[in-house]
């Protein structure tokens, strides 16, 4: 016979290739022939790239046990449970074709028959009887594997936050006590900051999940909205005597308060008040805690969003006031870049 052709290809699985006959015997897919009988075909070489892709060329068993999954168990098992390759087709929703073909894999790869068809029957063979139960547990020992991964309680370590200071004054609390709860091994390292800032620290990788309002300028990996918050005029009752609406003309005799200059809502108070040709006093501040508060103590009034200033226009102490233009509802989003993404940040950010 002619000499074969050897090759060693890495597609997700490991596959070691060679033509016979023009014919490809895939040792890693579970496929065509048994892994002995393959072994002695090959040559020192192609046993070399075997042992230097993590096989064992020299132990056949190895490979045997390489080549088997979990859905020859699975289907072992199902078979062996409802005593049917066509009901075990259907509980596993697959084809009872594909079924029988993993049993006849299982039963080449073992070397052992494990069950005995005759017609609209299964039964187990004696040595069937005898692997059904490890059969059982390692299915199970998988799936303890795959629930300890989902278990959310087990995370630990800490999830690098940040927020703008809107989240502050509004839902960062029950937030905080909520990933307690979930995540109790999880502990949180804040960040409050511009959101521009918190975009260069989520990128520059110094953050994992950040809450912040748009426009962005660099999409990243995952962004998942959480809602728009629209913007209110206020200031302290009897303030602005003008009653009715209000016209720009209205507001220059006081102090306007509201978000830092390298802000979309600054850019657009100082545009809409430029168009209007109305020389209006900004007063920028990158603490909304502090313009909030001199809004309290009647230095001025502001543009903020309404969201934190609910509970202050409810108690009397600040009033809305009728003017009908404001900047554009801050749209935010939680957005996270790393790849792999941990569980335990998309749990937070959704």
């Amino acid at each position: 016979m002619q000499k074969a052709k050897r090759s060693l290809k890495f597609c997700g699985r490991v596959q070691v290739v060679y033509r016979w006959s023009q014919k490809l015997c895939l040792i890693m897919s579970g496929k065509l022939r048994p892994a002995k009988e393959i072994c002695s075909r090959l040559t020192n070489s192609q046993k070399y790239c075997a042992v230097g892709a993590g096989l064992s060329a020299d132990t056949p068993a190895h490979i045997e046990a390489r080549m088997l999954n979990l859905k020859h168990l699975e289907a072992f098992v199902t078979v062996a449970d409802l005593g049917s390759f066509r009901r075990a087709a259907a509980r596993l929703n697959t084809t009872q074709p594909n079924i029988s073909n993993r049993i006849a894999q299982l039963e080449q790869l073992l070397g052992v028959r494990l069950m005995d068809r005759d017609a609209g029957s299964v039964r187990l063979t004696a040595k069937g009887t005898s692997l059904l139960e490890p059969a059982r547990a390692s299915l199970a020992s998988i799936d303890g594997f795959i629930a300890a991964a989902k278990d959310e309680t087990l995370f630990n370590g800490a999830l690098r936050l940040g927020v703008s200071e809107l989240v502050t004054h509004t839902w960062l609390q029950p937030f905080l006590l909520e990933m307690k709860a979930r995540f109790p091994n999880i502990y949180v390292e804040l960040t409050v900051d511009l959101s521009a800032n918190l975009s260069h620290a989520l990128f520059s990788r110094e953050l994992d999940l950040v809450f912040q309002s748009g426009p962005f300028d660099r999409k990243s990996r995952q962004s998942i909205p959480l809602g728009q918050y629209p913007y209110v005029w206020v200031a302290t009752p009897g303030q602005v005597a003008v009653e009715g609406p209000l016209g720009p003309e209205d507001l220059t005799p006081f102090p306007i308060l509201t978000h830092a200059r390298n802000t979309a809502p600054y850019r657009q108070l100082a545009d809409h008040f430029h168009q209007t040709q109305q020389a209006v006093r900004l007063v920028p501040s990158s603490n909304i805690a502090a313009c909030l508060q001199m809004v309290k103590d009647g230095l001025g009034i502001a543009c903020l969003p309404h969201e934190m200033l609910t509970h202050l226009l409810a108690s009397g102490r600040l009033c809305a006031l009728d003017y009908t233009w404001c900047p554009d509802a801050l749209q935010f989003a939680a957005r996270f870049d790393c790849d792999p993404v941990p569980t335990y940040i998309t749990g937070a950010a959704g």
